[in-house]
């Protein structure tokens, strides 16, 4: 059985501004792409919905997951153990993004995820789509509410 692979990206029309993003899931033959955009948020906030928004569509558990993402924000703090820290010391100094954190802790629970990094804007066409997909979304008329964000729950 092969790796599902997610392909995700978050862009945000200033930081904070409108924001979205992109992500592509490919599985055997299958492709799926999902984007939404949001009102005011944040780059980093977007980076790691995009990654919690692909695992949401996955519907068995336990598969090897290999995630790739242009945030070296996202992928070292999952792959160098710094999410792991943040929650043994309830993200003390003020870490951010402790909502959405604390969803992709939970949601990635059920699988095997491997994180690797691309270079963003270079020669990557899944990782180039899902940077279009993610700024058609944040240039949408249609901008959802990043709760965590707009509602303080971040700080």
């Amino acid at each position: 059985m092969s790796d599902i692979k997610i392909y995700t990206d978050g862009s945000s029309r200033g930081n904070p501004g409108p924001g979205g993003y992109g992500v592509i899931l490919l599985w055997g033959g299958h492709r799926k792409e999902l984007s939404a955009g949001f009102r005011r948020t944040t780059n980093n906030r977007m980076e790691l919905m995009a990654v919690i928004a692909g695992l949401k569509q996955l519907k068995k558990d336990h598969l090897p997951v290999t995630i790739f993402s242009d945030s070296q924000y996202v992928v070292k703090a999952i792959e160098e153990g710094w999410l792991k820290n943040w929650i043994k010391t309830n993200f003390k100094g003020g870490k951010k993004n402790r909502d959405l954190w604390m969803e992709y802790h939970e949601i990635s629970k059920p699988f095997r995820i491997t994180m690797k990094w691309v270079k963003g804007h270079a020669d990557n066409p899944l990782n180039n789509r899902c940077d279009e997909l993610a700024t058609q979304a944040a240039d949408g008329k249609h901008l959802g509410i990043d709760e965590g964000f707009e509602g303080g729950i971040n700080d």
